[in-house]
């Protein structure tokens, strides 16, 4: 039996990237609680292609 909890996973996107239109998407796979965090995080990640801290974005 699967347990059931408020944690959902979600997909962060480079934001950054996006705006320059380059190839390549930089993203991350975290978790977040639903109940505590109802709105779309935003994290600084390491972007490899631009080889620097950027602002990543939850998508759906």
């Amino acid at each position: 039996m699967s347990k059931k909890g408020n944690r959902i996973q979600v997909i962060l996107e480079c934001t950054e990237q996006k705006k320059f239109g380059m190839s390549g998407i930089s993203r991350y796979i975290t978790t977040k609680n639903k109940k505590n965090t109802p709105n779309r995080i935003e994290l600084k990640k390491f972007n490899p292609i631009l080889r620097k801290y950027t602002v990543h974005k939850e998508i759906k």
